[in-house]
């Protein structure tokens, strides 16, 4: 049975691996620990895992924006929505969408907002099925310091 709930310092070296599996590099163990302890601290940041078991099956970081438009209803970011090739397709995915869903309703937000690569069609088609809509492009620019 799969259950969602908030990373914890412990499940890093799992996440890492994750981490490794979507974009295929490594993470430095050390910097992690340290932006994990700011997001940690940061109200409005929403970090969840899906385990079976120990066993770190996927994770979506979600952060929550506030916006001055209209009724000034934050909004939800989606990031680093993971599930790894051994639970594609039991639901870990749809489970760590809605229950970062559900918090994103409790902070009264107006909408949810993520950007996929373009290539990846299998993942296009399971945020469709989540009744996310492409109805806008998305853009990313490669910052260097």
């Amino acid at each position: 049975m799969i259950e969602i709930r908030k990373l914890q310092v412990k499940d890093l070296p799992q996440l890492a691996e994750l981490y490794e599996e979507l974009v295929g590099e490594k993470s430095d163990a050390v910097k992690m620990q340290g932006t994990f302890a700011r997001i940690q601290a940061d109200e409005h940041y929403y970090l969840l895992g899906a385990f079976e078991g120990e066993i770190l099956a996927g994770s979506v970081m979600g952060i929550l924006c506030h916006d001055l438009i209209g009724e000034c209803r934050p909004f939800m970011v989606v990031e680093n929505v993971i599930v790894s090739d051994r639970f594609r397709g039991k639901k870990v995915g749809r489970l760590l969408m809605e229950d970062l869903e559900l918090l994103a309703v409790q902070q009264r937000c107006g909408y949810a907002i993520l950007v996929s690569s373009g290539f990846r069609s299998e993942a296009h088609a399971f945020y469709e099925s989540l009744g996310y809509t492409e109805d806008v492009r998305g853009f990313r620019r490669r910052l260097e310091p």
